[in-house]
Protein backbone atom coordinates (compact mmCIF):
# COMPACT_ATOMS: atom_id res chain seq x y z
CA UNK A 1 0.00 0.00 0.00
CA UNK A 2 1.17 3.72 -0.38
CA UNK A 3 2.65 5.25 2.83
CA UNK A 4 4.40 8.46 1.24
CA UNK A 5 4.35 10.22 -1.87
CA UNK A 6 6.74 13.86 -2.64
CA UNK A 7 5.58 15.43 -5.75
CA UNK A 8 8.46 17.29 -7.15
CA UNK A 9 8.61 19.32 -10.63
CA UNK A 10 10.78 18.46 -12.95
CA UNK A 11 12.99 20.29 -15.07
CA UNK A 12 16.20 19.66 -16.65
CA UNK A 13 17.28 23.22 -15.36
CA UNK A 14 16.81 21.65 -11.62
CA UNK A 15 20.21 20.08 -12.34
CA UNK A 16 22.96 23.19 -11.24
CA UNK A 17 25.32 22.03 -14.43
CA UNK A 18 22.15 21.98 -16.97
CA UNK A 19 20.67 25.71 -15.50
CA UNK A 20 24.55 27.24 -15.14
CA UNK A 21 24.77 30.83 -14.67
CA UNK A 22 21.05 30.20 -13.48
CA UNK A 23 21.48 28.17 -10.70
CA UNK A 24 21.14 30.02 -8.02
CA UNK A 25 17.22 30.88 -9.44
CA UNK A 26 16.22 27.23 -8.47
CA UNK A 27 17.66 26.74 -5.50
CA UNK A 28 14.34 27.07 -3.19
CA UNK A 29 12.78 24.30 -5.50
CA UNK A 30 16.17 22.50 -4.78
CA UNK A 31 15.97 22.82 -1.02
CA UNK A 32 11.77 21.48 -0.93
CA UNK A 33 12.97 18.60 -2.61
CA UNK A 34 15.34 18.03 -0.74
CA UNK A 35 12.81 18.07 2.35
CA UNK A 36 10.43 15.94 0.06
CA UNK A 37 12.93 12.97 -0.44
CA UNK A 38 13.47 13.48 3.75
CA UNK A 39 9.91 12.78 4.35
CA UNK A 40 9.68 10.15 1.82
CA UNK A 41 12.84 8.40 3.67
CA UNK A 42 11.18 8.96 7.07
CA UNK A 43 8.23 6.74 6.05
CA UNK A 44 9.98 3.72 5.76
CA UNK A 45 9.18 2.22 2.46
CA UNK A 46 10.29 -0.95 1.11
CA UNK A 47 10.32 -0.02 -2.39
CA UNK A 48 10.00 3.40 -3.83
CA UNK A 49 8.79 4.31 -7.24
CA UNK A 50 9.83 7.01 -9.65
CA UNK A 51 6.83 7.97 -11.99
CA UNK A 52 7.16 10.75 -14.60
CA UNK A 53 6.47 12.05 -17.86
CA UNK A 54 7.00 9.94 -21.00
CA UNK A 55 6.63 9.71 -24.73
CA UNK A 56 3.89 7.51 -26.16
CA UNK A 57 0.59 6.49 -24.49
CA UNK A 58 1.52 3.67 -22.13
CA UNK A 59 3.39 3.13 -19.39
CA UNK A 60 7.02 1.85 -19.12
CA UNK A 61 9.35 0.04 -16.77
CA UNK A 62 12.29 1.01 -15.96
CA UNK A 63 14.18 -1.29 -13.24
CA UNK A 64 17.25 -0.13 -10.60
CA UNK A 65 20.21 0.61 -12.24
CA UNK A 66 18.69 1.93 -15.24
CA UNK A 67 21.07 4.94 -16.66
CA UNK A 68 19.89 8.28 -17.72
CA UNK A 69 21.97 11.56 -19.00
CA UNK A 70 21.54 15.72 -19.62
CA UNK A 71 23.88 15.29 -22.21
CA UNK A 72 20.86 16.25 -25.06
CA UNK A 73 20.66 19.26 -22.42
CA UNK A 74 24.25 20.40 -23.19
CA UNK A 75 25.94 18.75 -20.01
CA UNK A 76 28.22 16.13 -19.81
CA UNK A 77 26.08 14.21 -17.12
CA UNK A 78 25.18 10.74 -16.21
CA UNK A 79 22.57 9.80 -13.89
CA UNK A 80 21.80 6.04 -12.59
CA UNK A 81 18.10 5.15 -11.31
CA UNK A 82 19.01 3.59 -7.67
CA UNK A 83 21.16 0.18 -7.15
CA UNK A 84 21.69 -2.52 -9.56
CA UNK A 85 23.02 -4.38 -12.11
CA UNK A 86 23.49 -1.58 -14.94
CA UNK A 87 20.76 -1.42 -17.36
CA UNK A 88 21.09 0.35 -21.01
CA UNK A 89 18.80 1.07 -23.73
CA UNK A 90 17.01 4.06 -24.59
CA UNK A 91 17.72 5.17 -21.08
CA UNK A 92 15.34 6.96 -19.04
CA UNK A 93 13.04 9.75 -19.95
CA UNK A 94 13.73 13.24 -18.53
CA UNK A 95 11.89 13.53 -15.44
CA UNK A 96 12.74 10.45 -14.46
CA UNK A 97 16.83 11.51 -15.12
CA UNK A 98 15.91 14.17 -13.07
CA UNK A 99 14.48 12.00 -9.71
CA UNK A 100 17.16 10.05 -10.46
CA UNK A 101 19.70 13.21 -9.79
CA UNK A 102 17.86 14.11 -6.83
CA UNK A 103 18.18 10.52 -4.94
CA UNK A 104 21.95 10.87 -5.90
CA UNK A 105 22.21 14.53 -4.87
CA UNK A 106 20.42 13.61 -1.42
CA UNK A 107 22.25 9.93 -1.49
CA UNK A 108 19.43 8.19 -0.96
CA UNK A 109 19.43 4.52 0.65
CA UNK A 110 16.23 3.80 2.59
CA UNK A 111 15.00 1.39 -0.38
CA UNK A 112 14.96 -0.15 -3.53
CA UNK A 113 14.49 2.02 -6.38
CA UNK A 114 12.23 1.52 -9.66
CA UNK A 115 11.01 3.63 -12.23
CA UNK A 116 7.70 4.22 -14.18
CA UNK A 117 7.07 6.33 -17.22
CA UNK A 118 3.93 7.39 -17.77
CA UNK A 119 2.83 8.49 -21.17
CA UNK A 120 1.34 12.04 -21.42
CA UNK A 121 -1.48 10.90 -23.00
CA UNK A 122 -2.41 8.20 -21.51
CA UNK A 123 -6.33 8.33 -20.05
CA UNK A 124 -6.89 9.08 -16.42
CA UNK A 125 -8.32 5.54 -15.84
CA UNK A 126 -5.49 4.02 -17.16
CA UNK A 127 -3.37 6.34 -14.76
CA UNK A 128 -5.81 5.17 -11.99
CA UNK A 129 -5.47 2.04 -12.49
CA UNK A 130 -1.62 1.73 -12.86
CA UNK A 131 -1.33 3.81 -9.19
CA UNK A 132 -3.29 0.90 -7.98
CA UNK A 133 -0.96 -0.86 -9.35
CA UNK A 134 2.05 0.27 -7.86
CA UNK A 135 1.05 0.48 -4.64
CA UNK A 136 0.92 -3.25 -4.52
CA UNK A 137 3.88 -3.52 -5.02
CA UNK A 138 5.32 -4.22 -1.67
CA UNK A 139 3.69 -3.85 1.95
CA UNK A 140 5.01 -0.24 1.86
CA UNK A 141 5.50 1.82 -1.24
CA UNK A 142 6.36 5.08 -1.75
CA UNK A 143 6.08 7.40 -4.64
CA UNK A 144 8.31 9.78 -6.07
CA UNK A 145 6.43 11.71 -8.80
CA UNK A 146 7.98 13.88 -11.10
CA UNK A 147 6.11 16.56 -13.03
CA UNK A 148 5.73 20.42 -13.27
CA UNK A 149 2.40 22.18 -14.00
CA UNK A 150 1.36 24.44 -16.52
CA UNK A 151 4.32 26.47 -18.99
CA UNK A 152 2.10 29.17 -20.05
CA UNK A 153 2.42 31.25 -17.04
CA UNK A 154 3.97 34.34 -18.90
CA UNK A 155 4.49 35.92 -22.21
CA UNK A 156 8.01 34.45 -22.37
CA UNK A 157 7.16 30.68 -21.07
CA UNK A 158 7.81 27.83 -23.40
CA UNK A 159 3.85 27.81 -24.40
CA UNK A 160 3.28 31.69 -24.38
CA UNK A 161 0.83 33.29 -21.58
CA UNK A 162 -2.54 31.69 -21.26
CA UNK A 163 -5.21 33.21 -18.81
CA UNK A 164 -6.34 29.14 -17.92
CA UNK A 165 -2.73 29.20 -16.60
CA UNK A 166 -2.54 30.74 -12.90
CA UNK A 167 -5.86 28.78 -11.85
CA UNK A 168 -5.16 25.79 -13.54
CA UNK A 169 -1.64 25.79 -11.45
CA UNK A 170 -3.28 27.25 -8.14
CA UNK A 171 -5.79 23.88 -8.36
CA UNK A 172 -2.71 21.52 -8.88
CA UNK A 173 -0.86 23.27 -6.36
CA UNK A 174 -3.62 23.00 -3.47
CA UNK A 175 -4.58 19.41 -4.47
CA UNK A 176 -1.44 18.33 -4.03
CA UNK A 177 -0.81 20.08 -0.70
CA UNK A 178 -4.10 18.67 0.76
CA UNK A 179 -3.97 15.20 -1.25
CA UNK A 180 -6.84 15.82 -3.05
CA UNK A 181 -7.24 12.72 -4.65
CA UNK A 182 -10.73 13.78 -6.29
CA UNK A 183 -9.33 16.73 -7.94
CA UNK A 184 -6.62 15.28 -9.47
CA UNK A 185 -8.65 12.13 -10.92
CA UNK A 186 -10.63 15.13 -12.70
CA UNK A 187 -7.71 16.56 -14.01
CA UNK A 188 -8.53 17.29 -18.12
CA UNK A 189 -6.15 15.84 -20.33
CA UNK A 190 -7.22 18.02 -22.79
CA UNK A 191 -6.54 21.19 -20.96
CA UNK A 192 -3.38 19.93 -19.53
CA UNK A 193 -1.94 19.20 -22.63
CA UNK A 194 -3.18 22.62 -23.84
CA UNK A 195 -1.90 24.27 -21.03
CA UNK A 196 1.67 22.16 -21.79
CA UNK A 197 1.42 20.72 -18.63
CA UNK A 198 3.44 17.20 -17.76
CA UNK A 199 2.67 16.19 -14.69
CA UNK A 200 -1.23 15.54 -15.25
CA UNK A 201 -0.56 11.53 -15.76
CA UNK A 202 1.82 11.59 -12.83
CA UNK A 203 -0.25 12.98 -10.58
CA UNK A 204 -3.43 11.07 -11.65
CA UNK A 205 -1.32 7.86 -11.09
CA UNK A 206 -0.80 8.96 -7.58
CA UNK A 207 -4.60 9.46 -7.13
CA UNK A 208 -4.97 5.73 -8.16
CA UNK A 209 -2.14 4.73 -5.91
CA UNK A 210 -3.57 6.41 -2.90
CA UNK A 211 -6.94 4.55 -3.09
CA UNK A 212 -7.57 1.91 -1.03
CA UNK A 213 -4.97 2.45 1.59
CA UNK A 214 -4.60 4.67 4.53
CA UNK A 215 -5.85 8.42 4.41
CA UNK A 216 -2.73 10.48 3.81
CA UNK A 217 -2.55 14.24 4.94
CA UNK A 218 -0.66 16.40 2.32
CA UNK A 219 1.60 19.76 2.75
CA UNK A 220 2.81 22.10 0.31
CA UNK A 221 6.33 22.53 0.49
CA UNK A 222 6.93 24.97 -2.38
CA UNK A 223 5.40 26.74 -5.35
CA UNK A 224 6.42 28.88 -7.89
CA UNK A 225 6.40 29.75 -11.72
CA UNK A 226 9.94 31.00 -12.74
CA UNK A 227 10.25 31.45 -16.38
CA UNK A 228 6.36 30.73 -16.44
CA UNK A 229 6.24 27.14 -15.48
CA UNK A 230 4.25 26.20 -12.65
CA UNK A 231 6.58 24.10 -10.03
CA UNK A 232 5.22 22.51 -6.94
CA UNK A 233 6.72 20.39 -4.46
CA UNK A 234 4.15 18.51 -2.33
CA UNK A 235 4.62 15.28 0.12
CA UNK A 236 1.99 13.16 1.65
CA UNK A 237 2.33 10.95 4.73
Amino acid sequence: MLVAAAACPCPPLLVPEVAAGAAPELDAARAACTDALGVLAAALPDLLVVVGPDDGAGTREYPAGSQGSFRRFGVDLDVRLGEGDVVTGGGLPYGLAVGAWLLGRTGWAAAPVEGRGVGESLAPDACLAEGRRLAGRAGRVALLVMGDASACRTLKAPGYLDERAAPYDAEIARALGSADTAALRALDPGLSRQLKVSGRAPWQVLAGAAEGGAALSGALLHEDAPYGVGYVVATWT
